[in-house]
């Protein structure tokens, strides 16, 4: 599932966008700029919605700090500040989108929808295919290797969707851990050893169990 981070400090609107994002994105919502900043420099999240005006730290700030550390997670901003030069200042420092409140929550979603399919987060169907053998289908998790079912669920079909959204992405460890099974999981990281092992093994015999490389003290990426 797509994972967003909202930062919004009005706790109506933050609830209002959470319910209606809630069958269609995984939303971890934050009410500061500083925790925003600190949230986002996990790299886990494949959109970021940002207020501007926030306390602590504004959503200007957060975005510039976390472009000069290079993580390009889309953002699209939500703000009251409509004036132009407002617009393009957040375009300069690397806003994606823009979006004036007070909005509809359809165009909010339609604006997300939009920016993922651009930027190859989501496709334009619900069907998900790697090479010439494997077709997955997001709207009943369903895993086909050249034709035949293969029973992947749970936190293995998560796993699998991730590495698909991000080819030839390098994916440190600890960022899979945090991404799929969260930071306050009861687990150790060690999880994502085994359950990186079970993938191989179910989809042996499709291209990407051939193409998913271990990169030793990096982590992994799917060519």
């Amino acid at each position: 599932m797509i994972k967003i981070l909202l930062v919004e400090d009005d706790l109506s609107l933050s609830n209002s966008v959470y319910d209606f994002l809630e069958n269609f994105a995984d939303v971890v919502q934050v009410f500061d700029g500083e925790e925003g900043l600190f949230e986002a420099q996990s790299n886990i999240y494949d959109m970021i919605l940002l207020d501007l005006m926030l306390p602590e730290k504004n959503g200007f700030e957060l975005l510039s700090e976390l472009r000069a550390e290079g993580i390009k997670t889309p953002v699209l901003i939500m703000t009251a500040k409509e004036s132009l030069d407002d617009k393009m200042h957040g375009f300069d420092i690397g806003a994606d989108d823009y979006l004036t409140k007070p909005f509809y929550l359809e165009e909010l979603k339609a604006r997300i929808q939009a920016l993922l399919k651009r930027i190859g987060k989501i496709e334009d169907t619900s069907t998900v295919r790697y090479g010439e053998t494997l077709v997955v289908n997001t709207s009943n998790n369903q895993v086909l290797v050249s034709g035949q079912p293969v029973d992947i669920l749970g936190k293995e079909f998560d796993l699998l969707l991730y590495f698909l959204q991000n080819r030839n992405v390098i994916l440190p460890k600890e960022q899979i851990f945090d991404r799929i099974w969260g930071f306050d999981s009861d687990t150790t990281i060690t999880v994502v050893e085994v359950y990186m092992s079970k993938l191989r093994k179910k989809l042996k015999g499709s291209e990407f169990a051939d193409n998913l490389v271990t990169l030793r003290n990096s982590g992994y990426m799917l060519k």
